[in-house]
């Protein structure tokens, strides 16, 4: 049973007026008396909250950033109306517009629709449902609560999906709209053409110009069916901030755009997150993308250090032939240095490696200043910050990995361009 503010108002009042007419103890405690009498009646009046029964229906999952409703059937069997407060209670990160006012007559039925608003990536679960029914006088109310199971998976935004036509363009160019004349080792026959200036005179075919009236050249395009695996490092460093958010959701990011290119190119795409675990296993299916972005809403950072030998044999028990692989993770020279340098010759002997890297704009920003001393100071651990990154990419340029180092925002165009860069020149 709950009190209401109204209730302690009506009893101070009558306690006054009654102190005021009658100044012996005997008409208090008669006004306190009918009072009770009153509350009691109103709390016999009011509806049931215990027979009530709830359902749910709306939306089971949304990016992050968007809004999602999710409505709340309450049914009332009882023999009395159900009028009062409910709250729909969600976690803090839903942020739900979760009070409502209630008014179930009996044997009906009313729908509420709670609004959320997530403000982080993974499963939003609804907690449970409080309904506060106050009686015909509103002196007194009966209060219950209720486990509504309910569901909302956040998504990863995809932000770098806007990228997207302008790469499938490109794209378009390469996969034998445009042929290529360069063959490598991700290139097949294309077709026949007849010579024009400035092709290379190591793709005419001699025997088609022996029996053409002119000299014939090769057109080649890149090959299909070619397999781009994505490792998406969850260790310790992809917690660290970048602005409002992990590194980890800038890597997601860039991989989401990267899977969407290259399955259109033709490719196959599987995904591993890992860092001492595999945390998030998304084979290549003919639903990629949705099922990409539906394991990683619920992948976040571990802090720990990753572990790169097991990392580096779960891709190679992946992969049985020639490959991209795309390294999402940090270029920290000591952690490169304790964990992926080691192994790091095992992949690149079997594999085209990429390594893409969140970089801090923060840092740049740190570089550049000059207002005082401290600042100088800063701008002096940054400048070391920065030669250390420029170190360890060097590093693993001369080891044959290529490096993808951006802030949050050009991360994902930038490794989509390196994948249709490496796609032109014939080597995947």
């Amino acid at each position: 049973m709950a009190l209401t503010g109204r209730l302690g108002l009506l009893a101070l009042l009558g306690a006054l007026v009654v102190g005021l007419l009658f100044p012996s103890g005997t008409g208090v405690l008669a006004v306190v008396v009918v009072l009770l009498v009153l509350v009691a009646v109103d709390l016999a009046l009011a509806g049931s909250v215990r027979t009530l029964r709830f359902s749910r229906t709306g939306t089971s999952s949304v990016r992050l950033g968007e809004s999602a409703s999710v409505t709340l059937l309450v049914a009332n069997p009882g023999r009395r109306p159900v009028r009062g407060v409910l709250r729909d209670a969600w976690p803090p990160s839903a942020r739900a517009d979760d009070r409502h006012r209630v008014s179930v007559p009996p044997g009906e039925r009313r729908a509420f629709t709670t609004q959320l608003s997530p403000t982080r990536r993974g499963d939003r679960i609804a907690v449970r449902v409080t309904v506060r029914a106050l009686g015909p006088l509103g002196l007194a109310a009966r209060q219950g609560s209720h486990a509504v199971p309910w569901t909302v998976r956040v998504l990863p935004p995809f932000h770098s999906r806007k990228h997207l036509p302008s790469r499938l363009a490109r794209l378009q160019q390469l996969d034998g709209r445009n042929a290529v004349l360069i063959r490598g080792q991700g290139t097949e026959f294309d077709s026949l053409r007849e010579y024009v200036i400035g092709d290379d005179v190591r793709s005419i075919d001699w025997r088609a110009t022996a029996r053409a009236a002119d000299v014939m050249v090769r057109t080649w395009r890149p090959e299909r069916d070619r397999q781009v695996v994505l490792v998406l490092d969850t260790g310790r460093v992809s917690a660290g901030r970048v602005g409002d958010a992990p590194r980890l959701d800038a890597a997601m990011d860039a991989a989401l755009l990267l899977a969407a290119l290259a399955s259109r190119a033709g490719d196959r795409v599987d995904l591993v997150a890992y860092d001492r675990q595999v945390r998030a296993s998304v084979p290549n299916s003919k639903t990629l993308l949705p099922s990409l972005v539906n394991a990683l809403a619920t992948v976040e950072p571990s802090l720990v250090e990753t572990d790169a030998r097991g990392m580096v044999a779960e891709v190679l028990r992946r992969t049985r032939r020639r490959a991209l692989v795309v390294l999402l993770t940090g270029v920290e020279p000591a952690a490169l240095e304790e964990g992926l340098f080691p192994v790091l010759g095992s992949l690149t002997a079997r594999h085209e490696v990429l390594l893409a890297s969140v970089a801090d704009p923060r840092v740049a920003e740190m570089a550049r200043a000059r207002g005082d001393a401290e600042a100088v100071y800063d701008a002096a651990a940054a400048e070391r910050t920065l030669a250390d990154r420029e170190s360890a990419v060097a590093r693993l340029t001369r080891r044959g990995v290529g490096v993808v180092d951006a802030v949050p925002e050009d991360l994902p165009p930038a490794l989509a361009d390196r994948y249709l860069a490496l796609k032109a020149a014939g080597r995947l």
